[in-house]
Protein backbone atom coordinates (compact mmCIF):
# COMPACT_ATOMS: atom_id res chain seq x y z
CA UNK A 1 0.00 0.00 0.00
CA UNK A 2 1.56 3.17 -1.09
CA UNK A 3 0.42 6.26 1.09
CA UNK A 4 -0.21 9.34 -0.76
CA UNK A 5 2.74 12.76 -0.46
CA UNK A 6 0.33 15.94 -1.71
CA UNK A 7 2.40 18.78 -2.44
CA UNK A 8 0.45 22.27 -1.73
CA UNK A 9 3.09 25.39 -2.06
CA UNK A 10 5.84 24.83 0.19
CA UNK A 11 3.80 22.11 2.66
CA UNK A 12 3.77 18.24 2.14
CA UNK A 13 0.96 16.18 3.43
CA UNK A 14 0.49 12.93 4.26
CA UNK A 15 -2.83 11.19 4.84
CA UNK A 16 -2.31 7.66 6.41
CA UNK A 17 -6.30 6.53 5.84
CA UNK A 18 -5.90 2.62 7.26
CA UNK A 19 -3.57 0.42 9.04
CA UNK A 20 -0.57 -0.24 8.29
CA UNK A 21 1.94 -3.29 8.04
CA UNK A 22 5.56 -2.92 9.04
CA UNK A 23 6.42 -3.08 5.35
CA UNK A 24 4.21 -0.33 4.33
CA UNK A 25 5.35 1.90 6.99
CA UNK A 26 8.77 1.59 6.35
CA UNK A 27 8.04 2.30 2.50
CA UNK A 28 5.97 5.20 3.58
CA UNK A 29 8.93 6.48 5.34
CA UNK A 30 11.13 6.27 2.87
CA UNK A 31 8.87 8.04 0.36
CA UNK A 32 8.35 10.67 2.75
CA UNK A 33 12.22 11.39 2.70
CA UNK A 34 12.60 11.07 -1.24
CA UNK A 35 10.30 13.37 -1.93
CA UNK A 36 11.40 15.84 0.90
CA UNK A 37 14.94 15.70 -0.88
CA UNK A 38 12.87 16.14 -4.55
CA UNK A 39 11.08 19.31 -3.59
CA UNK A 40 11.61 22.68 -1.65
CA UNK A 41 9.25 21.77 0.95
CA UNK A 42 9.64 23.70 4.25
CA UNK A 43 7.11 21.84 6.07
CA UNK A 44 5.47 18.29 6.80
CA UNK A 45 1.80 17.16 7.84
CA UNK A 46 1.58 13.61 8.92
CA UNK A 47 -2.28 12.96 9.34
CA UNK A 48 -3.27 10.08 11.32
CA UNK A 49 -6.92 10.62 11.56
CA UNK A 50 -7.88 7.36 10.09
CA UNK A 51 -5.58 5.31 12.10
CA UNK A 52 -7.29 3.64 15.07
CA UNK A 53 -4.20 1.47 16.04
CA UNK A 54 -0.86 3.10 16.62
CA UNK A 55 1.75 0.10 17.87
CA UNK A 56 5.05 0.51 19.02
CA UNK A 57 6.72 -0.01 15.80
CA UNK A 58 4.31 2.61 13.33
CA UNK A 59 5.20 4.87 16.68
CA UNK A 60 8.64 4.30 16.42
CA UNK A 61 8.77 4.74 12.51
CA UNK A 62 6.49 8.09 12.52
CA UNK A 63 8.84 9.88 15.21
CA UNK A 64 11.50 8.94 13.12
CA UNK A 65 10.29 10.01 9.69
CA UNK A 66 9.19 13.36 11.51
CA UNK A 67 13.30 13.68 13.01
CA UNK A 68 14.44 12.67 9.59
CA UNK A 69 12.49 14.88 8.08
CA UNK A 70 13.79 17.99 10.48
CA UNK A 71 16.77 16.78 9.90
CA UNK A 72 16.55 17.84 6.19
CA UNK A 73 15.00 21.26 7.30
CA UNK A 74 11.39 21.04 7.13
CA UNK A 75 8.95 21.66 10.24
CA UNK A 76 6.95 18.78 10.96
CA UNK A 77 3.00 18.17 12.52
CA UNK A 78 1.36 15.23 13.32
CA UNK A 79 -2.22 15.47 13.39
CA UNK A 80 -5.56 13.81 13.95
CA UNK A 81 -4.51 11.73 16.41
CA UNK A 82 -7.42 9.53 18.11
CA UNK A 83 -7.73 9.40 21.81
CA UNK A 84 -7.60 5.81 21.91
CA UNK A 85 -4.23 6.27 20.16
CA UNK A 86 -3.05 8.70 22.50
CA UNK A 87 -4.02 6.55 25.15
CA UNK A 88 -2.28 3.50 23.77
CA UNK A 89 0.85 5.47 23.21
CA UNK A 90 0.67 6.46 26.63
CA UNK A 91 -0.27 3.32 28.28
CA UNK A 92 3.09 2.27 26.34
CA UNK A 93 5.84 4.56 27.66
CA UNK A 94 5.85 5.82 23.87
CA UNK A 95 6.08 9.16 23.04
CA UNK A 96 6.67 11.03 20.26
CA UNK A 97 9.61 13.12 20.99
CA UNK A 98 10.16 16.39 19.44
CA UNK A 99 7.00 16.40 17.28
CA UNK A 100 4.81 19.01 17.25
CA UNK A 101 1.13 17.80 16.92
CA UNK A 102 -2.56 19.08 16.44
CA UNK A 103 -6.10 18.17 16.93
CA UNK A 104 -7.01 17.69 12.99
CA UNK A 105 -5.92 18.43 10.14
CA UNK A 106 -7.29 22.32 9.40
CA UNK A 107 -5.20 23.04 12.76
CA UNK A 108 -2.27 21.57 12.04
CA UNK A 109 -1.89 23.23 8.61
CA UNK A 110 -2.38 26.44 10.58
CA UNK A 111 0.52 25.35 13.00
CA UNK A 112 2.53 24.39 10.28
CA UNK A 113 1.98 27.60 8.70
CA UNK A 114 2.98 29.67 11.96
CA UNK A 115 6.33 27.66 12.51
CA UNK A 116 7.32 28.00 8.91
CA UNK A 117 6.64 31.52 8.89
CA UNK A 118 8.50 32.56 12.60
CA UNK A 119 11.78 30.20 11.99
CA UNK A 120 10.38 27.52 15.14
CA UNK A 121 13.68 25.76 15.61
CA UNK A 122 11.29 22.87 16.17
CA UNK A 123 14.57 20.61 16.80
CA UNK A 124 14.09 20.01 20.44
Amino acid sequence: MQIPILKLKNILLTSIQSDMTDDDALRYQSDVVSFLEKSDAKGLIIDITAMDIVDSFMARVINETARMARLMGAKVVLCGMQPMVALTLVEMGRELIGVETALNLDKGFDKLLEMIAEGVDDHK
